[in-house]
């Protein structure tokens, strides 16, 4: 069994930073990469980023390019996202996912983790 356990989320001002951890246990050897999403309320789940486990390819939105860095820790089947310069549209709550195939589709992720409110007052 895969579970999948996020930590760092929190209240922050506007310009300001936060670290989010995400730990896996269980079956996690077929991973191919792990990524992030967020929801915010009344819209839909959105991709964020990703990194694949093996070579550690990187993957981002547009919209937060330049602000979030998402890094792994395979010793520790860990990833994390790093935001800078949060902004008030980054409000969510933020998923951590594993896909054994894909990269940046919501429906190529078979593991999620129970989520981490973020947000970010103006």
């Amino acid at each position: 069994q895969v579970r999948l356990v996020e930590s760092g989320g929190g209240l922050v001002q506007a310009g300001g930073s936060l670290r989010l951890s995400c730990t896996a246990s269980g079956r996690t050897f077929s991973f191919y990469a792990m990524g992030w999403f967020r929801q915010a309320p009344g819209k839909e789940r959105e991709y964020v980023a990703a990194i694949t486990l093996s070579v550690g390819r990187l993957h981002y939105i547009d919209s937060v390019k330049g602000r979030f860095t998402i890094s792994r820790d395979n010793g520790m089947n860990s990833v994390y996202l790093q935001m800078n310069d949060l902004k008030p549209e980054d409000t969510a709550v933020y998923y951590c996912a594993a896909t054994e195939y894909g990269l940046e589709y919501p429906n190529d992720y078979g593991f999620w983790g129970q989520g981490t409110q973020v947000t970010v007052s103006s």
